[in-house]
């Protein structure tokens, strides 16, 4: 087990200073609690226990760890999140994370340093094991992913989420009604233990079971959802494969990628080329035209995460797993195939 002169080590600063870190001191430079913070997750270190620490045992906090903080989809469910905690008389402790963070480690860290009575994983991994969960020591809800790839057991956290992969079949089928036939996918990845492969999985079904082929060559590819990549990807897409007429993006932010790709190739949506994409973030109302997409519902899923949580401290209920419904805003990216 990892001790904090590993982390100093680790980190090159003093115990001293890994200590203050740990303790939020505001007297600690954002580039050395980087430092500090990034050593932490690596050795998964969890601080011990003072006796200063155990009078706050008692503390109504509870924490929000944010893997992929730059994500605006996130944006308006931690506003439901805080106002949620704050209604109920806690405080909320919020810990953001980049895309290729060890939320894990963090919320150990987190839980252990201020207390928590909770943590709500915001962003997280598809794939925890129960020594994960048994790390951070407190209840744990995971918002908008669930364990579909992990060893953990259902019994030891709660989540809630949408069905990833039905409102990917169900944005496909969608296509394929309106007479589309060679629709490709936008995506991060087809294997990486994430929505990407969850919405790829629904995606495939779709086809299937419309006697549709499921051709790898229309896949085109956006490694950790990078903008660019899914701008060029389109582009090539629409460049050697003309017979394409609909694409399903995995998620909003790539489908507006994609818009711009299709206009700077030439190509006319709705009345060329249909796109549907999933998420229902703000900025995909105000495209040219309006990306139409199955909505997540980032105020419900928000409310319940927290409602649920309390529910475990308070014993109501030990753990939930609450899959909430989509809805479709029709925007204007999608029409019948061109005859």
């Amino acid at each position: 087990m990892a001790t904090i002169k590993d982390v100093a080590a680790l980190s090159g600063v003093a115990v001293s200073t890994v200590s203050r870190t740990i303790n939020a001191h505001p007297d600690v430079s954002a580039e050395t609690r980087a430092k500090v913070m990034a050593a932490v997750r690596e050795l998964r270190y969890v601080p011990n226990i003072s006796a200063r620490d155990l009078v706050q045992t008692q503390a109504k906090h509870l924490g929000v760890v944010i893997r992929g903080a730059e994500n605006t989809f996130y944006t308006p469910i931690v506003r439901a999140i805080g106002q949620r905690i704050d209604h109920a008389g806690y405080t909320m402790v919020i810990d953001q994370l980049e895309f290729d963070s060890d939320e894990v480690a963090a919320a150990a860290a987190l839980a252990q340093s201020k207390r928590l009575r909770g943590v709500i994983l915001l962003g997280g991994r598809f794939d925890y094991n129960p020594e994960d969960i048994a790390s951070i020591g407190v209840p744990v809800i995971c918002c908008t992913h669930a364990n579909q790839f992990g060893s953990l057991d259902e019994r030891c956290y709660s989540s809630v989420a949408i069905d990833d992969e039905a409102t990917a079949f169900q944005a496909t089928k969608k296509l394929i009604e309106l007479g589309h036939k060679h629709i490709a996918v936008l995506l991060s990845a087809t294997d990486d233990h994430s929505i990407s492969e969850l919405r790829y999985h629904g995606y495939c079904c779709a086809l299937r079971e419309a006697g549709l082929t499921v051709d790898e060559n229309l896949v085109v590819h956006a490694l950790d959802f990078s903008l660019e990549a899914a701008y060029s990807g389109i582009r090539t897409l629409i460049q050697n494969h003309p017979e394409v007429t609909a694409l399903f993006a995995v998620s909003d932010s790539l489908g507006i990628a994609a818009l711009k790709g299709l206009h700077d190739e030439g190509v006319i949506v709705p009345q060329e080329f249909s796109l549907i994409a999933i998420d229902g973030i703000e900025l995909s109302y105000f495209a040219i035209p309006t990306l139409t997409t199955l909505v997540q519902p980032q105020i419900e899923l928000g409310e319940l995460a927290v409602d649920t949580l309390l529910s475990m401290l308070n014993k109501e209920d030990f753990t939930r797993h609450i899959r909430v419904e989509t809805y479709l805003r029709k925007g204007g990216t999608i029409a019948p195939v061109a005859s």
